[in-house]
Formats: structure tokens, C-alpha cells, sequence
């Protein structure tokens, strides 16, 4: 099997257990959303770490937390995860796993305008109409509406800030979220002890929830694996294109699964966020291709 075959696969893999994320946390809707993020967190790290201590790398993590640049940067992208993870799972909760998708939607518009801004990469006229028609169904939809889809909005920009800050670190993705999740650590485990301090941790109650629960950092570190995988053996034009499976699961789960209602106005915005992104796609095609015969030519 080619290695651009495996890596195809690898992506798709990813993008379906994101996909399908919703159902396992809708599983968990009895226990507060914080609660969750706090089990996410914790059992992220052991996996994470486990991984590296496998690997013969776990030093690589306290060299990457030992410099003062990396460790702010890591914070930051820390907060910015943490602040995604948990606007998600809320949204699954309060029946907006809709407005989630369209956040996963508009994300690699976002992240190409956080792009131009902070690294002056050149839009081109198709890029940047792309982006406007995008600024456009979300006016649309908030008009519609009456109330701008907050959910999408930061879901799109935390995930595209911390996208942003990862591009500046000179870590492997493993090492980066590994680190992650222990500058987050201390904070979770202050959440579990004022839950069960109180006789109101959900942990231990029941196995179902118990297993559930240890399951998210199985959950949260083999898609990043497979993800990190893919990017190595496929183009970032076939990453992007293939990464729009995640949030047409997302909202196939929130209509056919979670019988969330979707609305004219959504279905005007979603069509054009649907335009919008094959514009888009197109544009990064043909300039993956004409870069490609670029480097055969020369």
C-alpha cells in the first residue's frame, strides 16, 4: 500500500472519530461539562505520557516546558484548546451541536485571515472572497437568528489561535499537546477535588461513567496521532479537503441523531460556508499543484 494511500486513510479515520465525538459526550450530558473537560484533561496527559515514555522521548517534555518562550507559547495554545474543548462539549449538552459544525466549517477560513494577519500570507482574489462570503453567512445567520452563532464563532477562533500558536513551536505534535494538558493538569485536578469534595463527582458512582469518562484520553490522543500520521504522508490540500468530513458528521449527528432542528436560515448560511470552502479548496489545489511543477521544472 502507496504511503499517500495510508495517510488517506489515516486522515479520514481522524475526521470520522471527531465526527462522531458528539454521540460519546452526549452519553455524558447528566455530568457538568467542566467535570468532563477535567477527566479529558487528566487522562490525556497519562496517555500522552505513557506514549512518550514508550517512545524514550519523555525528557523532550521538560526540555520544551524549560524554555520561557515555549512555555508561554504552550500555555497559551493550552488555554486555547481547553476553551474549544469545552465550548464543544457544552454545545452537545445544550442541544447546539448544529451551530458546532458550522463552527469546524468555518475554521480554515479563520485560519487563513489569522494567516494574513499575523504572518502577511498573501490571499489570493478567489481566497479572499472565500473568506468574505464566509463573514457573510455568519451576518446572514445572525440576522436570521436574531443572536450571532457564538458557539461557531469560538469554536472557529480558538481552534484557529491555537493552530496559529503551534505553527511557532518547534515541537512534534505528541510533545506539544503532551505539554499541554500538564500546564492544564493542576487546574483539573482543583476541579475533581471540589467535585468530590462535595459528594458530587461522577467518577466512581457507576463503572459506565467511570469507564466513559477514562475513555476521553483514548478519545482526545489517537485521533491527534493519526492525524499527526496523515500530515506527513499527504498534502495540506488533501489535509484540508478531507478535514471537512469532521464537521458534516458533526452535523448529520446533530439532525439525524440528536433530532436538532435546522432551520431555513441554517441552511442559508450552510450553503454558502459550503461555497465558500470550495472556492477555497480549489484555490489551495491549484496552487499546490503549480507549486508541485514548479519543483519538477526546476
Amino acid at each position: 500500500m502507496r504511503e499517500s494511500t495510508k495517510g488517506i486513510m489515516a486522515m479520514v479515520a481522524t475526521c470520522t472519530v471527531w465526527g462522531l465525538s458528539g454521540i460519546y459526550y452526549k452519553l455524558l450530558d447528566h455530568i457538568p461539562p467542566i467535570e468532563i473537560l477535567a477527566h479529558r484533561t487528566l487522562w490525556s496527559f497519562f496517555f500522552f505520557a505513557l506514549v512518550l515514555l514508550v517512545q524514550g522521548r519523555i525528557s523532550v517534555l521538560g526540555q520544551a516546558l524549560g524554555a520561557r518562550r515555549s512555555l508561554v507559547l504552550i500555555g497559551f495554545a493550552a488555554l486555547m484548546i481547553s476553551t474549544n474543548w469545552f465550548v464543544f462539549i457544552t454545545s452537545i449538552q445544550i442541544g447546539k451541536a448544529v451551530e458546532a459544525s458550522l463552527g469546524y466549517y468555518i475554521f480554515p477560513l479563520v485560519a487563513v485571515l489569522l494567516g494574513a494577519v499575523a504572518f502577511r500570507e498573501r490571499l489570493g482574489k478567489a481566497q479572499l472572497f472565500a473568506v468574505c462570503l464566509a463573514a457573510t453567512a455568519v451576518i446572514t445567520l445572525t440576522i436570521g437568528l436574531g443572536v450571532p452563532p457564538w458557539i461557531a464563532l469560538v469554536l472557529a477562533s480558538t481552534f484557529g489561535l491555537y493552530g496559529l500558536v503551534k505553527k511557532g513551536l518547534p515541537l512534534g505534535p505528541v510533545v506539544s499537546v503532551t505539554a499541554e494538558v500538564l500546564i492544564l493538569s493542576p487546574i483539573a485536578l482543583t476541579v475533581l477535588w471540589w467535585f468530590h469534595s462535595g459528594g458530587r463527582g461522577a467518577f466512581g458512582t457507576n463503572w459506565q461513567d467511570s469507564l466513559l469518562l477514562a475513555f476521553s484520553g483514548i478519545l482526545t490522543a489517537t485521533p491527534l496521532i493519526m492525524f499527526s500520521y496523515a500530515t506527513k504522508r499527504i498534502t495540506l490540500a488533501t489535509v484540508g479537503l478531507v478535514q471537512y468530513l469532521n464537521p458534516s458528521l458533526q452535523a448529520l449527528v446533530a439532525v439525524m441523531v440528536f433530532r436538532e432542528v435546522f432551520s431555513l436560515w441554517h441552511a442559508i448560511a450552510f450553503a454558502m460556508i459550503w461555497t465558500a470552502l470550495t472556492i477555497y479548496t480549489a484555490a489551495s489545489w491549484r496552487q499546490d499543484r503549480a507549486a508541485r511543477r514548479a519543483i519538477v521544472n526546476s
